[in-house]
């Protein structure tokens, strides 16, 4: 009888834990909804179970190992943990990091997941509305919240003096990457390639190209 009893009050303890769980589920869920709806890398699923588990981990540690055991160090390691996960989502490519916004997003999402296994609810709750009412307000049209967006050309021209420089002034940048010379039949070429803010479509290049006969060639090149 006694050990019915016991069973019984350890169920219905463990039962009581549940909707902690079910409440990370959710928070969650309108988390990486938001993320969906913007078409980023880690959407529902991800912000979901990073929230989920979190909140289980949690759980885990304030109830699985008695009142003599810190229950704050399962809890630490969630912080790490998820750190390292949203490491494989940072890419440095085109001069550009990214990734790193979605990274910090999913780091969040599991402070929410434990706030709601740590039964903080109103913190978990006002912690989810004010990260996406963040995100919201940073993805406006705004210039104070755009970032700059490089592009790279690769150009070809003759070199007799002062080109390089005219050069650097047209495309607004201070420096050439990748810069090849070449001397044939008394004439130098300059091959390099250019990084720059300046955004060029392909008939401004092709006015460039017009307006400056020593540049011999000129190419987007903002996937290489």
């Amino acid at each position: 009888m006694f050990w019915e009893r016991f069973a019984l009050e350890e169920i219905f303890c463990q039962l009581w834990m549940l909707p902690d769980l079910i409440l990370s589920i959710l928070l969650g869920f309108v988390i990486g909804f938001e993320r969906k709806i913007r078409f980023k890398e880690a959407g529902i699923r991800t912000h979901t179970i990073v929230c989920f588990g979190a909140a289980l981990m949690m759980v885990i540690s304030k109830y699985a190992f008695g009142s003599e055991a810190d229950s704050a160090r399962v809890a630490a390691q969630i912080v790490s943990g998820v750190g390292f996960l949203g490491a494989g989502m940072i890419v440095y490519k085109q001069h550009e990091v990214k990734g790193l916004t979605t990274a910090a997003g999913v780091w969040a999402t599991a402070g929410v997941g434990m706030a709601c296994g740590g039964g903080l609810y109103l913190v978990a709750f006002g912690a989810t509305a004010l990260l996406i009412l963040a995100q919201c307000i940073f993805h406006l049209n705004c210039r104070v919240f755009r970032s700059r967006k490089y592009y790279s050309v690769k150009i070809e021209f003759l070199y007799t003096g002062e080109e390089n420089l005219k050069i650097k002034e047209i495309f607004g940048t201070d420096r050439f990457n990748h810069l090849v010379i070449k001397r044939e039949e008394g004439q130098v070429t300059y091959s390099a390639t250019l990084t720059t803010d300046k955004e060029f479509s392909s008939s401004w290049l092709n006015e460039i190209m017009a307006e400056n006969s020593f540049i011999l060639s000129l190419e987007r090149c903002d996937n290489d």
